[in-house]
């Protein structure tokens, strides 16, 4: 049997630790290490952004809050991707109804290291987290919302979309029954989110997200109380229309009609929240309207946000010309889309106002994660601090186990467009971290991938600063032996990436797929000492809790959750890659030791 030195179990923490200023803190009930402001070693100033300031809301919580290792510490297989993958019944066009199918073995990947014989039984565990991303929790009625444009790209708008929230609690119902993390066996240590939590920048879904993390009851519906009035609802033969016998254009392709699905898709639901602590990195989507336009200074999107009034149709032409605008980032401030829509006013249905729509800004989303009502299994804030607010910044530090930290950047541009960068502040004070922490591994979490941070409009607070892209972060991660992994999402794609270095200074980057589309994926990653002067970082993908078999009769939550994957794998258009390869999957990646 290999040697587990559990995360819940850390003894007398070192000097790196930091934590001599603010006590000691039990593992064993899963509360996050945060790297406290007043430890000289990692003072921010206000140019800089600070660590994480708190941890859990009770110093006194029970050593038995956290969820319970299992009795015997070892590898399994059962509820993870390892032993089941959800799969096409039959069938290759049309319609496909989903059930189980063969799960992915796991994969030794060598670039960077050799694997060496006899690791398994001398290995050591220190640390094992889940890494959720892309949740795109998605306001479905919301007025800003572009599925018009499916009229020239039928992947534009998806008909699962009002089902995410249903999606999301599913999947932290099957965060709470692992066992351990899968490879090892060693109690779970944490959750981290690595942005796109929200899809439109709105307060309503900020507050679903925070509630599906932390726990509580939800009602995924905006707008009138008592009926949905998105576009599934209009009588456009442009989108699936369950509720009604109308053949729109996916009835025509196969989907079924199933009656008393939107009131179904709107009622009230109740999500357990997660029994780890849980943190939190921005992305795109949760900083920007759209995900794309830095649209804070039009009065116009912000009220229309808010308003009774909602675009449903576009002709293709426009819609083309709209889509291309927001790839190529032409119009970062939204001004093509406000142009859009004033032209299109009389073409607009009457929806319910919903103050509650209204974008949130950085500080507010900040705020909204400090709220003592969110705070869960902790940490108060979920790694955002009272420093994040004074300093204006979403990134921070914070302690994994004893020989690991973990860093969260925000790798979204204020300035406008999906694609992200960061800024010469946050640039310098990564390095600062790296250098200052070089008794510790470094894991970094940020929403972007290396090749996806290639945006350098500049930001509209710090109009001199510049912005910095994925080659230059690879570059400075690379100069430290510390920097393990770099763990992200955005790309919807499950991607794993070996960084080659000099001077055993490599590390992996990993990029995992999205949970609103198809194949839904969440993945646990755990760090272990090989104990022959190498690491392993094993990968090890899950889905929901919901069943891989859909019944349409079954408008429960549970029901719910399992249409939502069914619906995913037979969105018109969809991509049919985003599982990545064998190697991208369930793996076991191989670094030397710094």
């Amino acid at each position: 049997m290999p040697r587990i030195r559990s995360v819940a179990t850390v003894p007398t923490l070192n000097r790196r630790t930091l934590l001599a200023a603010t006590g000691a803190v039990s593992l064993s009930a899963g509360i996050g290490l945060a790297l406290r402001p007043q430890s000289p070693a990692h003072a921010a100033t206000a140019a800089q952004a600070p660590v994480a300031d708190s941890v859990a809301h009770a110093e006194g919580q029970s050593a038995t809050t956290g969820p319970k290792g299992p009795a015997t510490l070892a590898p399994y297989t059962r509820g993870t991707t390892l032993g089941s993958v959800a799969t096409p019944r039959s069938g290759s066009t049309g319609y496909r109804r989903l059930g189980d199918g063969s799960g992915w073995k796991r994969v030794v990947r060598d670039e960077l290291a050799a694997a060496k014989t006899g690791r398994a039984d001398r290995r050591t565990a220190l640390a094992a987290f889940v890494q959720l991303t892309d949740l795109h929790l998605i306001d479905a009625q919301h007025p800003l919302r572009l599925e018009y444009l499916r009229s020239q790209n039928k992947s534009a708008w998806r008909p699962q979309e009002t089902l995410t929230v249903a999606g999301a609690v599913s999947l932290i119902e099957r965060v709470n029954s692992l066992h351990g993390a899968p490879a090892t066996g060693t109690p779970l240590h944490f959750v981290m989110t690595t942005g796109d939590n929200t899809d439109n920048n709105s307060k309503t879904e900020l507050e679903w997200f925070l509630k599906v993390m932390s726990g509580g009851r939800i009602t995924p519906n905006s707008g009138d109380p008592r009926h949905y009035e998105g576009v599934q609802a209009g009588n456009l033969k442009t989108y699936w229309q369950p509720d009604a016998a109308l053949r729109d254009a996916d009835k025509q392709l196969g989907f079924p009609r199933i009656q008393g699905f939107l009131e179904a898709a709107i009622r009230e639901l109740r999500s357990p929240g997660l029994k780890l602590p849980w943190y939190s990195t921005v992305g795109n989507h949760d900083a920007l309207p759209l995900g794309c336009y830095g649209s804070r200074g039009d009065s116009y999107l912000t009220e229309f946000a808010v308003g009774g009034k909602k675009l449903m149709s576009l002709g293709s032409a426009e819609a083309t010309t709209l889509a291309k605008s927001i790839k190529n980032g032409s119009s970062p401030k939204g001004a093509a889309f406000h142009d859009l829509l004033r032209a299109h006013a009389r073409e607009m249905r009457s929806v319910t106002p919903d103050e509650k729509r209204a974008p949130f800004t950085p500080a507010e989303y900040v705020k909204a994660h400090l709220d003592p009502a969110y705070t869960g299994p902790g940490p108060i804030g979920h790694g955002y601090s009272s420093a994040n607010l004074s300093a204006g910044t979403q990134y921070y530090t914070f302690r994994i186990a004893e020989d690991v930290i973990g860093v969260s950047l925000d790798t979204t541009d204020p300035g406008g467009h999906y694609e992200g960068s960061i800024g010469t502040a946050q640039l310098r004070w990564l390095e600062k971290t790296l250098r200052e922490n070089a008794d510790s591994y470094v894991i970094v979490f940020s929403h972007h991938t290396s090749k996806t941070m290639r945006n350098t409009h500049a930001d509209p607070a710090h109009p001199a600063e510049a912005r910095h892209g994925g080659s230059e972060v690879v570059s400075l991660l690379a100069r430290f032996s510390n920097t393990l992994a770099w763990v992200n999402g955005h790309t919807h794609k499950n991607e794993i990436i070996p960084h080659a270095a000099s001077g055993n200074r490599s590390f992996w980057e990993i990029c995992t797929a999205s949970h609103v589309d198809f194949p839904q994926l969440a993945r646990v990653i755990e760090l272990v000492d090989n104990k022959d002067g190498t690491l392993s970082l094993f990968t090890t993908l899950i889905e929901s809790a919901a069943p891989h078999a859909t019944d349409f009769s079954d408008l429960t939550q549970t029901g719910l959750a399992a249409l939502y994957r069914e619906l995913s794998f037979n969105a018109p258009g969809a991509r049919t890659d985003l599982s990545g390869t064998s190697r991208d999957r369930n793996t076991e990646l191989i670094l030397k030791k710094g």
